[in-house]
């Protein structure tokens, strides 16, 4: 056989067991994947929903049907004209009842096996309509957020390698529960690596939690979107809260000054949470210092569309002086810390984090780190999900879980 003929041989062979080597580390990752997604699931779902509580009970009466005078038809119009441009296959698995525990099925990590269709798998009329949902439930700044988040998948790919299996801007999905509608429930939700909204409907009302935000990298520091940021402002005005405290009201506000791990509590299959209040009640803030607060839940409820976001936030000043401000961590610049604000009607979590899937310069794996940030925002005593809306509807008008 001739040499050159041989050498032609060897290369195919070796061309052929990376490409099977590759197939196989690809199928067990999905193996992998879809095993802990189900694990996951299972005990997660375990318990019927209840909700975030202080005891282990909703507080009544916190949340009532009724008008906020706020148009949803923007949104409605959008999820519409997103089903519409979908294939019937596309459309079939993207869809779910109102009720479904569909809701409950979001989670952070990477490898979770996700419903719905994928950015990724669309085509681009299909992609402008998804990202037009997205527009016209969100505020310019939380599709900004939500976008960026995206694109540091993207970084974060990059940064692996060029992982793309894994990662990417474009591994993010949309599901719909109910039918888009003026008058019944329904809503939507994205669901992907660092970003997860779930966004309820009825009538002119909007629950958009549990919202969860985050990153890893934080800060782009090279690649297609190089210097790309999230989360700083809601990073740094958190700090600027701690350290506007009077010594008696910081010692009240600081759980400890020890963040050795992973803090928050509330994320991926918690729903039932039981989260004593804890840390310094608004009450006990000077006027200056509750503005400073409400600012800084500002950050995370303006991510919702401009009105809605009134609206929560009327809901919120009517709780301020049940309002807690808890801070885990140091005070200083640089430091790494955890701090949650925590009221009857909202939920909110900050968490520098332990390094997961980036390891730059300087990060310690055993160490929490500012480049990786997670972000919670939950509706307490029943009303993530809309729920505690949803029930009160069911109370009044037949439905089946099919709707």
């Amino acid at each position: 056989m001739p040499k050159a003929v041989r050498i032609g041989l060897i290369l195919a062979s070796l061309t052929t067991l990376v490409a099977v080597r590759l197939v196989s580390q690809n199928e067990s990752f999905a193996e992998r994947a879809k095993r802990m997604s189900i694990d996951a699931e299972t005990k997660g779902l375990a318990e019927p929903f209840k909700g975030i509580t202080a005891n282990g009970q909703a507080e009544p009466g916190l949340f009532k049907i009724r008008s906020t005078g706020v148009s949803t038809d923007a949104v409605r119009d959008a999820a519409e004209k997103f089903l519409a441009v979908l294939t019937p296959e596309q459309r079939s698995k993207t869809t779910f009842g109102v009720d479904d525990d569909e809701w409950r099925k979001w989670m952070n990590q990477h490898f979770y096996v996700r419903q719905g269709v994928s950015f990724l798998e669309m085509n681009d009329k299909q992609r402008e309509a998804a990202f037009a949902l997205l527009r016209a439930g969100l505020s310019a700044k939380g599709l900004k957020l939500t976008r960026d988040i995206m694109k540091l998948n993207e970084t974060l790919g990059e940064l692996n390698g060029n992982d793309f299996v894994q990662y990417g801007e474009y591994r993010y999905y949309i599901t719909v529960m109910g039918k888009p509608s003026a008058t019944e429930p329904w809503g939507w939700q994205l669901d992907g690596h660092h970003a997860i909204i779930n966004y309820f409907v009825l009538g002119d009302q909007v629950v958009m939690t549990p919202f969860f935000a985050g990153s890893e990298p934080v800060i782009a520091p090279s690649g297609k979107y190089k210097g790309l940021s999230v989360l700083q402002d809601e990073q740094d005005y958190g700090l600027a809260m701690i350290k506007g405290l009077d010594e008696p009201q910081r010692t009240k506000a600081i759980l400890t000054f020890s963040k050795t791990g992973n803090n928050n509590l509330t994320e991926a299959f918690k729903d039932n949470v039981v989260l004593d209040y804890a840390g310094v009640r608004v009450s006990e803030l000077s006027k200056l210092q509750q503005r400073q607060l409400v600012d800084l839940i500002e950050l995370y409820v303006d991510n919702m569309d401009d009105g809605h976001a009134r609206v929560k936030m009327d809901e919120v000043r009517k709780y301020l002086d049940r309002t807690y401000f808890a801070w885990i961590g140091k005070t200083e610049q640089g430091s790494v810390f955890y701090y949650r604000i925590h009221s009857p009607v909202i939920l909110i979590e900050f968490d520098h984090q332990l390094p997961a899937n980036y390891r730059g310069p300087g990060i310690d794996p055993k160490v929490p780190n500012p480049q990786h940030v997670h972000v919670v925002v939950r509706t307490p005593n029943g009303n993530d999900y809309g729920k505690d809306l949803l029930r009160q509807h069911y109370a009044t008008h037949p439905h089946s879980s099919a709707e």
